[in-house]
């Protein structure tokens, strides 16, 4: 994992493009396995994010996941793909180099210097070595690339200018995700150390939750009345979106072992278990505090269990996964209903969809979880450093608990800082936030388009003709330059 590729000679008579070191059935569970993360963000985050906002905000919304899923994928092929799994840099960076040609679509191996050695200067384990083209790894790491910054977007709905945006994805991706994904995945010092992510935990949701909530920020918030009423323009959309992440999950997770075995078959199970228990458990706490059972509260919970169980899903037992999930149903859902409430700093920050709580929050807490509970028979399968081991395993296992806060602080304190610089570098250029007069419009003002129709054949809405709505910031008559904020 992380290296450039090595061409291995074809015995004669192999077919070319079925040689003998293919493994046909990992290579195609990989390629489903990204398909599912694929399908997570177009159209899952898409439709979720469309409809989950107030009408007025369906089709900037979806847009913005939609432009960052395809600015990625040019991105990533073009030069960030090296700089997460590449050729070492810096300890926590690669160097930047496209991974496109007939040269990465051969198999690919580690070299010396991505290997972890033992005291005695022997190999201790060598890095992962796949059987199948060098593209199908591009492509599936490429997915988990997009969706991180469609996720941090969940923060910034409603008020992001989208030219800032269309800034922001390409910087961020080079500048922040591809130096934890190094870090932990491509050979760099986290993972060398020790420390745990099986499938994103901290690469993807921590560094999205913190840069998002950062990137909040510095956007500011959206106009007061959509603070404090933004109901979901369909909350069966909505549904259907996060159906479409759930069961997607199977391939994010599923595909952390970079094959079809055993430990990914136990992935795809714990992670079931976990957003369940967790779905269960935030649902549980609505009914009890707040006497309704809430279908947003369900979906927040879906998302906080799934998030959790991510750096652990292939580490841990099924009871652990229980457990995680109960951790995932109450400690986010305490941050988000509790402290959200009560501290200032977190009032004044307008993140939209709380992505802080459902991706920064679990995905720490499963980190730190992963670090208890994992198993050790399983974490010799995972990690370059023999006798890791949970907590509850005993032997060292309380020093993994310290090695995964410790890797969590680095995510933390890179994307703080990164995503300042990012944002503040954008706004020397361009405003990061829309004007407030756009804000009061909403889609109509920000791209001439709207979501829905439903007042004729397309027409706009037009109370003369189709009488008064409830909403009435469906279709203000507003002038550009003659409005205050609310």
């Amino acid at each position: 994992m992380g290296t450039p590729p090595i061409p291995i000679a074809y015995r004669s008579g192999t077919s070319l493009a079925v040689p003998d070191w293919l493994n046909n059935g990992d290579n195609a569970w990989q390629m489903i396995s990204a398909t599912l993360v694929g399908l997570q963000s177009v159209p899952g985050l898409v439709i979720l994010y469309g409809s989950i906002v107030k009408k007025k905000w369906a089709v900037n919304s979806a847009f913005m996941a939609l432009y960052a899923f395809a600015a990625v994928v040019i991105c990533w092929v073009t030069w960030a793909y090296k700089m997460a799994f590449g050729d070492k840099l810096l300890p926590f960076w690669g160097k930047a180099g496209p991974a496109l040609g007939q040269k990465f679509l051969l198999k690919w191996a580690a070299l010396p210097e991505t290997t972890q050695y033992n005291s005695t200067g022997g190999v201790e384990t060598a890095m992962a070595h796949p059987y199948y083209p060098m593209a199908t790894m591009v492509w599936f790491q490429c997915m988990f690339a997009a969706i991180t910054l469609i996720l941090l977007a969940g923060s910034l709905l409603g008020r992001m200018n989208f030219k800032a945006w269309m800034m922001f994805v390409p910087l961020w991706l080079t500048f922040s995700y591809t130096v934890g994904a190094f870090s932990l995945w491509g050979g760099g010092f986290l993972f060398h150390w020790g420390v745990m992510d099986y499938c994103g935990g901290y690469v993807i949701h921590v560094s999205s939750g913190i840069g998002g909530f950062t990137a909040a920020y510095w956007v500011g918030p959206r106009l007061n009345r959509d603070r404090e009423r933004f109901p979901p323009n369909n909350v069966l959309l909505t549904l259907a979106g996060a159906g479409l992440l759930w069961m997607g999950w199977a391939g994010f997770n599923g595909g952390g072992p970079y094959a079809a075995n055993i430990d990914s078959s136990m992935a795809v199970l714990n992670t079931n278990i976990c957003a369940a228990t967790s779905l269960l458990m935030w649902t549980s706490l609505d009914v009890i505090f707040f006497n309704k059972p809430s279908v947003i509260g369900a979906v927040q919970g879906m998302m906080t269990g799934l998030v959790c169980i991510t750096p652990g899903a292939g580490l841990v037992q099924g009871w652990a996964a229980i457990v995680m999930g109960i951790s995932s149903g109450s400690v986010p859902w305490f941050t988000m209903m509790i402290v959200q409430k009560k501290s200032k700093l977190l009032q004044k920050v307008d993140d939209t969809l709380g992505v802080l709580h459902t991706h920064a929050v679990a995905g720490l807490l499963g980190g730190i979880l992963t670090g208890v509970f994992a198993e050790p028979e399983l974490c010799n399968l995972f990690l370059p450093v023999t006798n890791s081991r949970g907590g509850v395993y005993g032997g060292n296992g309380g020093i993994q608990v310290g090695k995964q806060i410790v890797g969590g602080l680095f995510i933390i304190g890179w994307n703080l800082v990164v995503t300042t610089i990012i944002c503040l570098v954008i706004k020397s250029v361009i405003p990061l936030r829309m004007h407030n007069d756009l804000l009061l419009i909403g889609d109509d003002a920000a791209h001439g388009e709207e979501a829905y129709a439903l007042w004729g054949d397309g027409e706009k809405y037009d109370s003369t003709k189709h009488g008064n709505y409830s909403d009435e910031t469906a279709h203000p008559k507003l002038s550009i330059g003659a409005t205050q904020e609310v």
